[in-house]
């Protein structure tokens, strides 16, 4: 088993600073362009899958990392560049952690290359969780999929919301309830190949933050997909539902499965984001001057630095540890995923918004950077799991308690 160690080795370091160097070069020079256009900057996402870093084989090997430390290593100099370009770039990859996590191996070898495609041929994934009436409540889902026997046939019906890359994906995955009675243990997950009549994309939204990452509803109406769509293959469904009927234990909903491999994830792209703040901030306190001094000498503007370096770097600590006990099957005892996404939300909202009061003015209009970055940051607090959410996880490990 892997020792942890805070050292990044030479394969780590190099990947840093190629993204870095992608995230430095390519994404942030068109970072305001894209965020003021609010569409999903395909150009920038061609130039990633050139490079190598949109891919499956990329990922595979990140993901395969035994410290666990490659992929937030990698999600935080990406992010570092711009988080809704950052998040049109691996917003896929939540389509192929729900594959991977709920899968047989024929499924995730046959559909996880077609979540990226190649070079010449880009290709998405999306995955369809939240709905209008059920985000953070997930056993809630009314999205229903029942089976015809006759056909070998799924047929899904429902309305997801917010999904990253809904409707212009081209292989969807949609958990969906096949037993209401069962809440969610009575979910499973489906593939919606490319093309399939009764998929559509309901409303864009227009948001506040990350937006040159598309969100959008997705409806479902009568769309049929085959029996071998069914992640995990009905006879391991049949199972799980017969041991949930007889109130046995049984594995992790559906959803949750996929969000527990990815919090550390969303995490370290909040890093990121705070991070950029950050050196912008430092870097203008040195420069600017007031009173025939640089800022930075005097202490409330010192001090508020480094309370900002000190809360990134416990942030980082966090999602490190994380990541690198999901990859050496630690067990979570106290939640430590979702103290990872926790604090590096909560981090991201507050350093940015101290990088705006040290730009003062400057900070609150759109020719700095650090405004987008606050913008951006707030959404950390709020998907893969509300900061109230998280909290509850934690509390409920620590307790051994249902707190509600």
């Amino acid at each position: 088993m892997s020792q942890f160690s805070l050292e990044l080795d030479e394969d780590q370091l190099q990947i840093q600073q190629w993204i870095h160097d992608f995230a430095e070069g390519v994404v942030r020079p068109v970072a305001a362009e894209w965020d003021e256009r609010e569409e999903t900057p395909w150009p920038v996402i061609e130039e990633a899958a050139k490079i190598g870093l949109y891919s499956f084989d990329f990922f595979a090997n990140a993901f395969g990392d035994e410290t666990g430390l490659t992929i937030p290593v990698a999600m935080e100099e990406l992010f570092w560049g711009d988080a809704g370009i950052g998040l049109s770039i691996v917003g896929t990859v939540l389509g192929v952690a729900g594959i991977m996590a709920n899968g047989t191996p024929e499924q995730i070898g046959e559909w996880v290359p077609q979540c990226f495609g190649t070079p010449d041929k880009l290709m998405m994934s999306a995955f369809c969780v939240s709905e209008p009436d059920a985000g953070s409540d997930v056993s809630s889902l009314r999205t229903t999929a029942v089976y015809d026997e006759a056909k070998d046939e799924w047929v899904l019906n429902g309305q997801k919301t917010w999904i990253t890359n809904g409707g212009i994906a081209d292989v969807h995955v949609v958990v969906a309830s096949v037993d209401r009675d069962l809440g969610g243990r009575g979910q499973a997950s489906f593939i919606v190949p490319p093309g399939t009549p009764g998929l559509s994309q309901g409303t864009k939204f227009k948001k506040h933050g990350i937006r040159a990452s598309h969100t959008a509803e997705v409806i479902l109406d009568d769309c049929r997909v085959p029996g071998s769509c069914l992640l995990g293959g009905k006879e391991k469904l049949d199972e799980r539902l017969a041991r949930a009927r007889e109130g046995k234990s049984s594995k992790v909903q559906a959803a949750m499965a996929t969000f527990e491999a990815t919090r550390p994830s969303v995490g370290a792209q909040a890093v990121g984001v705070a991070r950029a703040a950050y050196e912008y901030a430092l870097d203008y306190a040195k420069e600017r001057k007031q009173f025939g001094r640089a800022i930075i000498e005097n202490q409330s503007i010192a001090f508020m630095l480094a309370n900002m370096k000190m809360e990134l770097d416990a942030a980082r600590l966090l999602v490190w540890r994380a990541a690198w006990m999901g990859r050496t099957g630690k067990e979570f005892k106290a939640a430590e995923g979702s103290m990872s996404k926790l604090k590096a939300g909560r981090t991201a909202v507050w350093v940015t918004e101290r990088a705006i009061q040290i730009l003062g003015g400057y900070g609150y209009v759109k020719e700095y950077p650090v405004e987008r970055w606050h913008r951006d940051a707030k959404i950390y607090d709020i998907f893969e799991g509300a900061e109230q959410i998280q909290e509850l996880v934690i509390a409920r490990a620590i307790s051994g308690l249902r707190i509600q």
